[in-house]
C-alpha cells in the first residue's frame, strides 16, 4: 500500500481532538450533607458515623482544651481565608468567590439540591389526610437557604457576607472581624467559650427551626445571621 494513503488510513480512524468548550462537565457529587463552618468551610463525612460539626471543632481548637475562644476563631478563619484567596493578593475577588460556590462548597448555591447528614434516617411521610403519603427529600428537605441548611448560622453565603465594605471583595481584616462577630452570635450565654455540646445543640435547634418552617414559610426565621434580602 502506498505510503501516503497508508498515513491516510490511519488518520482517518484515530479520534478527533475534542475542543474544550465540547468537553463533558463532570460535576463531583456528594451522598451527605456537610457541616459548614461559620465562616463557610464545608466538613464532609467520609462515613455513616462521621461527626462533621466536630470535625470542625476538633480542627478550631488549637489547644485541645475542649472549648472555643475568640482568639482560636479568627485564627481559624484566616487559615480558610489562604484556601479562598487562590490568587494570594490578600483579598477574595469576585472570581474567587465564584470558585468558592463553584468548586469548595456547591451547596451554598441556592438552587442545589439539600442532602441529609450521613447516618440520618429519611423523615417521616406526612400525614396528608387522605393524600397519598409521601417522603420529603431533596430541595423539600429544609427550608433554609443555601449554606443555612448546613450550618450554625442562617447565612446563605456565609464568605460573601464578610464584605463589610460592599467593594465585593473581602479582605483578610474583614473576614477576620466576621469570625469575632459570629462568635459572638454563637457565644449565647457571653462565657468568651464555646463548646461541643452547645453548638451541638444550637445546630439541632437550628436545624429543626428550618424543618418547622417549611410548613410556615412566610413566618420570619429567628435564628441569628444575615438572611437573604426577602424583596419586600
Amino acid at each position: 500500500m502506498p505510503l501516503p494513503l497508508l498515513i491516510a488510513l490511519i488518520l482517518a480512524q484515530a479520534p478527533a481532538t475534542i475542543a474544550p468548550s465540547e468537553r463533558a462537565i463532570v460535576v463531583t457529587g456528594h451522598a451527605w450533607a456537610p457541616f459548614i463552618s461559620p465562616m463557610g468551610e464545608p466538613f464532609r463525612a467520609h462515613s455513616v458515623t462521621d461527626n462533621t460539626l466536630a470535625n470542625w471543632f476538633a480542627q478550631a481548637d488549637s489547644n485541645r482544651d475542649g472549648a472555643l475562644t475568640m482568639l482560636e476563631m479568627r485564627a481559624d478563619a484566616e487559615r480558610f481565608f489562604v484556601t479562598l484567596d487562590t490568587g494570594g493578593d490578600g483579598a477574595v475577588d469576585p472570581d474567587e468567590l465564584i470558585h468558592y460556590e463553584w468548586e469548595i462548597a456547591p451547596d451554598v448555591q441556592i438552587m442545589s439540591k439539600t442532602r441529609r447528614p450521613a447516618g440520618a434516617a429519611p423523615p417521616p411521610p406526612e400525614d396528608s389526610g387522605g393524600r397519598k403519603d409521601r417522603e420529603r427529600d431533596d430541595n423539600q428537605d429544609f427550608a433554609g437557604q443555601g449554606a443555612a441548611r448546613y450550618s450554625l448560622l442562617n447565612m446563605p453565603q456565609p464568605v460573601a457576607a464578610a464584605d463589610i465594605n460592599f467593594d465585593r471583595s473581602i479582605t483578610a481584616a474583614e473576614f477576620r472581624a466576621a469570625a469575632g462577630d459570629r462568635f459572638l452570635l454563637l457565644d449565647r450565654g457571653h462565657t468568651g467559650r464555646l463548646t461541643l455540646p452547645e453548638l451541638e445543640l444550637q445546630l439541632a435547634a437550628a436545624q429543626g427551626a428550618s424543618h418547622k418552617r417549611n410548613k410556615r414559610k412566610h413566618e420570619p426565621d429567628t435564628r441569628l445571621g444575615n438572611p437573604l434580602p426577602s424583596g419586600g
